[in-house]
């Protein structure tokens, strides 16, 4: 049995997740978790549920939801990991051997590690460390003052040890790797001056000079903006070790013989490789450190150099390339990437052109997306943006002001002229790129509003976005062409399993085959996860996996691979609805075939006839259910399976279900 504090709360037996309930009872065993084999007392427990004045009822609720706690622990058999969970007085204690906490391991494995003494030792004990992350932590908690202390807290020592693995690959002389692992965290943290210092360093180990004082200017600049002070002793120490180390090196070249031949005066005054590359000119200030520091969506700081215009959307200096790499095994969807061709290469009706790819979660709208856009880069010279808009993942959506602030710093603004409203920044963004040849992809969106600032205006730009929701609003303001996703046929979804097992391995049974893409409801997130089962036990045939998925109870969890899954991409889809549209999701999916009417669907859901047709097409504009034809719809298995696995998960004591307007409304699940 593992509890999880360092992503969303969850508690784990075997391969599957226990179901734990609404966001007030994940966050009472949150808090249980953060003071394990300690008495809570109940008042601090509901000090913390109710961020205002608790209600009368209060006390009821905390003990509803601790008695289903106990009982949720029991069903997955507790007592066996000596897990208790008991009442003392008006207290609760949560007793558990601590090593069933992610974040007690954490904090062991960083503690283990001695990144200067034993470097060799540290980065194994810290990747291991890292990587019990899944998202921010306490994810699904209530958004009460001491759960926001308590994650940032543990959020502290996540960047503790990413500074502390950076320093030990320093000390193997590993700086790219050092440079890879600091650059992320240094761009979603532009004010930590510890990580800052230990990415200058390793930037300048790596030849990259003007990189590394680009990001000490820059990281001045934020500190005198957002707090008024100078920079700290651990980022101008980093700063002044740069300038005489860089001193010393130019009297050292001075004082060398030349070597003679043409060579030598082609170095250039920097002398190192990227001026041997680039001819002596300046790089790109803070680019990514290399190809394994690529994190998606995350720009350059500092961006592209902007110069003179060569003509219409063409600008001096590089673009920024900021596409994540291409799906690997991307199979098939020629239709869609044909319909893409069309939409985003109109030219017109001089309008810059929009298309949205919509499909149930799992479909595989970004990876067609992505492909499309790496088939189509050289047609956008001026630059390709890429973010994930976070509309159904972990957490709280991306607000448009983040992902415009990333957008200009991409192409180029600097971080001082970058506006601080939404409104400001967009109208930057749409009068910058309005002469350029670019292409926005914009992936993982919730709605029409949150996209419409994002969206450039020049003629020569396209923009492609993905959702779960077909964003009718785009379709109605902003003339987005919809490429709609399906599930894949038999004959795709053998194709995929052969990409990925060998072909060999599917040929052998190619029923077996096609009864994988049928359990997998044909979606290729299954089927990859599927995929993945067979990778992992190289001597099991398919039919012997197809015989597991048979078993309803297993197939969800079977479906998935550590935090990739069909359960995890439906629970964000489900996060997002209304208590009420939850409820006849999970109405439908008592339902014995699948199929069923509006009338079927009230009696289901004890609705009236227009409450649940409202209800229908609200899961059919995201995707949970299908109008196959008028008052016919579809449920698929998989959505069936996972609907019924979190009946009842709406609470008791009126509180609602994963997104709904009770207490219990986590956003994201």
């Amino acid at each position: 049995m593992d509890f999880s504090l360092l992503g969303p709360i969850a508690v784990t037996t075997g391969s599957a997740e226990l179901s734990l309930g609404p966001a007030k009872r994940r966050s009472v065993l949150a808090l249980l978790l953060l003071q394990p084999n300690t008495t809570v007392p109940l008042e601090q427990l509901i000090d913390s549920l109710w961020e205002d004045e608790p209600p009368e009822h209060a006390r009821t609720v905390v003990q509803g939801h601790v008695s289903r706690l106990r009982a949720t622990l029991a069903e997955g058999g507790a007592e066996a990991y000596g897990v208790e969970l008991t009442t003392h007085g008006s207290a609760y204690l949560l007793r558990l051997p601590e090593e069933l906490i992610d974040a007690h391991r954490f904090g062991e494995l960083v503690t283990l590690a001695r990144p200067e003494a034993a470097p060799a030792d540290a980065v194994p004990l810290l990747r291991e460390a890292l990587g019990l992350w899944r998202g921010p932590a306490l994810t699904g908690t209530v958004t009460s003052p001491p759960f926001a202390a308590a994650a940032h807290a543990l959020e502290e020592r996540r960047l503790t040890a990413v500074e502390a693995l950076g320093r030990a690959y320093g000390a193997l002389g590993e700086h790219e790797q050092a440079a890879a692992i600091l650059y992320s965290a240094a761009v979603n943290h532009p004010l930590r001056e510890g990580l800052i210092a230990g990415l200058m360093r390793a930037l300048f180990r790596t030849g990259r000079q003007s990189d590394a004082l680009e990001w000490f200017h820059r990281t001045r600049r934020l500190l005198s903006e957002e707090l008024g002070v100078d920079p700290g002793e651990r980022l101008r120490g980093a700063y002044e070790e740069i300038l005489r180390a860089e001193a010393v090196g130019k009297v050292r070249k001075a004082a060398a013989p030349p070597s003679g031949g043409a060579g030598a005066s082609a170095a250039g005054p920097a002398g190192g490789p990227r001026a041997a590359t680039d001819g002596g000119a300046r790089p790109a200030a803070a680019e990514p450190p290399s190809a394994a520091a690529g994190e998606t969506g995350a720009p350059a700081p500092g961006g592209a150099r902007t110069g003179a215009a060569n003509g219409p959307g063409q600008r001096a200096g590089a673009a920024p390339r900021l596409l994540p790499r291409p799906p690997a095994r991307f199979l098939g969807r020629e239709h869609q990437l044909t319909a893409l061709t069309q939409v985003l290469t109109d030219r017109t009706t001089g309008e810059s052109p929009l298309a949205v790819v919509a499909g149930p979660a799992g479909v595989g709208k970004t990876a067609c997306a992505v492909q499309w856009a790496h088939l189509h880069a050289g047609s956008f010279p001026d630059g390709q943006l890429f973010a994930d808009l976070r509309g159904f993942g972990e957490g709280d959506e991306a607000p448009p002001a983040e992902i415009l602030r990333d957008f200009l710093l991409a192409l180029g603004t600097p971080p001082e002229r970058v506006p601080r409203s939404a409104e400001a920044a967009s109208a930057e963004f749409r009068s910058l790129v309005a002469e350029r040849r670019l292409l926005v992809v914009l992936d993982n969106a919730r709605s029409s509003a949150q996209v419409r600032p994002l969206l450039p205006g020049g003629p020569h730009c396209a923009t492609v976005v993905t959702s779960r929701s077909r964003l009718d609003g785009l379709v109605a303001t902003d003339w987005a062409r919809p490429v709609g996703l399906q599930a894949l046929g038999h004959e795709e979804g053998a194709a995929l399993l052969g990409a990925m097992l060998g072909p060999d391995r599917v040929a052998e049974d190619p029923a077996a085959a096609r009864e994988l893409v049928d359990l997998c409801d044909g979606l290729p997130l299954a089927l990859r996860a599927a995929a993945a089962q067979l990778t992992a036990r190289p001597r099991w045939r398919l039919a012997r996996l197809a015989a597991a998925l048979h078993d309803e109870r297993r197939r969800l969890a079977l479906l998935s691979a550590e935090d990739t899954g069909v359960a995890a991409a439906l629970r964000m889809s489900v996060a997002r609805l209304s208590a009420d549209d939850a409820r006849l999701l999970s109405a439908l999916a008592t339902t014995s075939d699948g199929h069923l009417n509006a009338s079927a669907a009230a009696a289901l859901a004890g609705y009236d006839q227009e409450r649940t047709q409202d209800g229908l097409d609200r899961l059919a504009e995201m995707h949970l259910v299908d109008e196959e034809a008028t008052d016919v719809y579809t449920i698929s298995t998989l959505t069936q399976l996972f609907a019924r696995d979190t009946r009842g998960e709406s609470g008791e004591s009126g509180e609602a279900g994963p997104s709904g307007t009770g207490d219990g409304g986590a956003k994201s699940g």
